[in-house]
């Protein structure tokens, strides 16, 4: 036992560990890592980042923290030598809600990844009341309500900071709340989490629902507030002002106090601008920096010097864009620079599409990113490069020396270690422990590739993990699952790119073949883990279709034993902890061009799993380490769906008419076993949907999908040592993937940190 651990631990709780409550360890643990964090913190020399972030899903931190400190198995070991269980003590932290999906826990793996490397970069964001909402399902439809996470015990303290901000000709302050974040035997950083003080969670009446108008009382309530009015559109403006206003003043004030005189920030300063959401701190800064007497043409070469800018999205609907009146009513102070910020990008082309303030009098963020910025940086190779092809070509004609790939990446200390202990060991009785630093060491796995014993251990492990997930689904949803089948997993935010309609539809084709007496070489668990957002509704929609799916499966003697579809509720990073490990195969069946990497492909091939996907994303290099044998790929390609959107020429309804494996798919949709299940209208308006519309071209990869996912079942079945070599394989290759190495790609390219 640590002798001086127990001490500190006891000190803190103010009794014997035996006789102190969970809550008292809890406390005491959070107090302990607090202090030693602390102690690892160092002083900045040279360059900082600042990564402004709308999102940082962080999830839970003790564990995370007591890993990068190097105590956690001395914890544990001392408190079940004192009859208590770290884990049941972890049960107690409620998760930050302060993200959603891969945008927010990217920026948390890259700050956990800048710690580790002992990068000097700290995170810069919103503290968030209720988060996105809290998800549940009543009578088979998503139903919100506010995540109220903070309570009195928080990582994130509170400080005496506070900045003014400018809101529609009023001024609020902005709180700072700082949250330690631990390297893994690195240095200690920070995430910035700005608030107001007079934010009023009773303000929240039906739901989610709020007076949008009262800004002061709602403004950090919800993390992305409905956008379907005015008024939520106004709201998400006045929240990023606040975020980088208040971001901007500390970043001033921060290198102010290191001795810079501002001429010099790009020196001090390297600022991150994470998708668009933070595009408002470019005119920020600059007019900043006019108040300091800096001319403004000088104030312009500080700020892109400075700044640096990650596209995250190919949808055009994503690049965010604002009607002028807008900005007029929320930030005006801001619009005489942006004014004059479209004036100069004007004199450097006459491509009316690059201009930050358009015809329309619509203010474009992307446009006033990559023109003011000396870096803008696609997040894998096939994003990168269709961004220079078609969706931002205009701007890589102009730029070509600002565009760069940095492919995504995962912090395997969490993904990993936390919360896969079993493989994680045996990871390490195999290799040694290098690959905890280092996870390009994980390639030495590769030696075992044909040794059965350490096949069959894989395939061990992931038995029991995928017991511990049906245990946890008995306890939180009361859902019994049959641990011996195949786990099919598909969790990401709900969106019809993504395609969990085109899931949907194989669900219905297998349960329709095994009514017919065709039935599959393994029963198969698909499990969802997703959240649509409120004014979604069509992929709110597929939510209820596939519930309603669940139940006429679920009730059915025939296809039971063979199928069965589980929507996990809230799913969130402690979800994804309980569900990655137990992956067999990972569904990630985006349209080929539209999702621009993805992190959760790379969470579930760490984790053994084996990817069933489309060329799209990071795909394309999981499939380019892995190799053919070792990825079920199917679909169209980007250029084969590009092309298709050029022309103008898919129409689903004659894929619909054609093909009768995808028309009773469809109309099943309509069937009297699914209305019983479910609500006609939600069912109806899906259907016609996929039929009329199918934006994403569910239907063109339909049979494709099929063929695939059955020969994936099938190799399962049939030979357990081949699929755990596929298996060893995924894990071997998934150190590209660390985001240790995407961070310093970063740093390498764009930050140099400390110079």
């Amino acid at each position: 036992m640590n002798k001086e651990l127990y001490r500190k631990l006891t000190g803190l709780c103010e009794k014997p560990l035996a006789q102190a409550s969970n809550r008292d360890i809890y406390l005491a643990l959070l107090d302990l890592v607090q202090d030693l964090s602390q102690k690892n913190e160092k002083p900045v020399t040279g360059r900082k980042l600042y990564y402004i972030s709308a999102e940082f899903l962080i999830g839970k931190l003790l564990s995370n923290n007591l890993i990068n400190l190097g105590i956690y198995d001395d914890v544990r070991a001392i408190l079940q030598d004192s009859g208590k269980n770290l884990s049941d003590i972890e049960e107690l932290e409620p998760e930050p809600s302060l993200g959603n999906g891969g945008l927010g826990r990217l920026a948390a793996c890259f700050l956990d990844s800048l710690a580790t490397l002992n990068l000097p970069g700290d995170g810069i964001g919103l503290r968030y009341h209720c988060g996105l909402f809290r998800q549940s399902f009543q009578n088979d439809v998503q139903n919100e309500a506010p995540d109220l996470w903070l309570d009195e015990h928080s990582w994130a303290e509170k400080t005496d900071v506070v900045y003014p901000v400018l809101l529609a000709g009023k001024t609020c302050s902005a709180r700072l709340y700082k949250l330690n974040v631990t390297g893994y035997h690195g240095r200690t950083n920070h995430l910035n989490l700005f608030d107001l003080d007079t934010i009023d969670e009773s303000l929240i009446t039906d739901g989610i629902s709020f007076d949008k108008s009262d800004i002061e009382k709602n403004l950090t309530l919800f993390l992305y507030p409905d956008d379907s009015d005015d008024a939520g559109r106004l709201l998400r403006i006045y929240q990023q002002y606040l975020m980088v206003s208040a971001g901007a003043q500390l970043i001033l004030s921060e290198c102010e106090a290191r001795g810079c005189d501002l001429h010099n920030l790009a020196d001090y300063a390297a600022i991150q601008i994470n998708d668009t959401h933070p595009s408002m701190v470019i005119p920020e800064l600059i007019r900043l920096l006019g108040e300091k007497g800096i001319p403004f043409e000088e104030t312009v070469q500080i700020v892109t010097d400075t700044c640096a800018y990650t596209n995250h999205t190919i949808l055009s609907e994503a690049l965010e864009k604002w009607p002028r009146h807008f900005l007029d009513q929320v930030v005006p102070q801001l619009m005489p620079v942006i004014e004059k910020l479209d004036c100069l990008a004007r004199t450097r082309t006459d491509d009316e599409s690059t201009a930050i303030i358009d015809c329309r009098n619509v203010v474009h963020m992307a446009n006033m990113d990559i023109h003011f910025t000396h870096s803008t940086n696609g997040v894998a190779a096939l994003h990168t490069q269709i961004l220079k092809d078609s969706e931002l070509a205009n701007f890589y004609r102009l730029y070509p020396e600002k565009f760069n790939n940095k492919t995504n990446g995962i912090t395997f200390r969490r993904w990993l270690l936390e919360c896969n202990p079993a493989l994680t060991k045996e990871i390490g009785m195999l290799i040694g422990p290098g690959f905890r630093q280092d996870a390009d060491e994980l390639e030495k796995l590769l030696a075992f590739a044909d040794d059965p014993q350490v096949l069959q251990k894989l395939t061990d492990i992931k038995k029991e993990n995928k017991k511990a997930l049906a245990d946890w689904l008995y306890q939180k949803q009361g859902i019994k699952i049959n641990p011996d089948a195949m786990f099919a997993i598909q969790s990401k935010r709900l969106h019809e790119y993504k395609r969990q309609q085109l899931n949907l539809l194989f669900l219905i084709h297998l349960y329709l073949e095994i009514k017919a007496g065709h039935t599959p070489a393994v029963p198969l668990v698909s499990i969802f883990g997703a959240k649509a957002a409120p004014a979604y509704t069509i992929a709110k929609d597929i939510i209820h279709a596939l519930i309603a799916l669940s139940k006429v499966v679920a009730a059915d003697p025939q296809a039971s034993p063979w199928m069965q579809i589980v929507f996990v509720e809230n799913y969130n990073v402690t979800a994804a902890e309980k569900m990655i490990p137990a992956c067999d195969l990972s569904e990630q069946i985006s349209l080929a061009s539209k999702e621009a990497s993805g992190t959760g492909n790379m969470k579930f091939m760490l984790n053994g799993a084996v990817t069933l996907g489309t060329m799209d994303g990071a795909n394309v290099e999981i499939a380019e380490r892995v190799g053919n044998d070792n990825i079920y790929i199917f679909g169209q390609s980007s250029r084969q769906v590009i092309n298709r959107y050029a022309k103008g020429d898919y129409c689903a309804y004659d894929w619909y008419e054609s093909d009768p494996n995808i028309r009773r798919a469809i109309d099943f949709l309509c069937s009297p076993q699914m209305q019983k299940a479910g609500h006609e209208e939600n069912l109806s308006r899906l259907h016609n949907e996929l039929i009329y519309k199918d934006w994403f071209q569910t239907l063109p990869d339909f049979n494709a999908y099929l063929v695939r996912k059955a020969q994936a079942m099938t190799d399962y079945a049939q030979d357990t040592a081949a699929w755990s070599k596929k298996a060893l394989v995924n894990i071997a290759k998934a150190g590209f993937f660390s985001s240790d190495r995407t961070i310093a790609e970063y740093n390498r390219d764009i930050w140099h940190l400390g110079e």
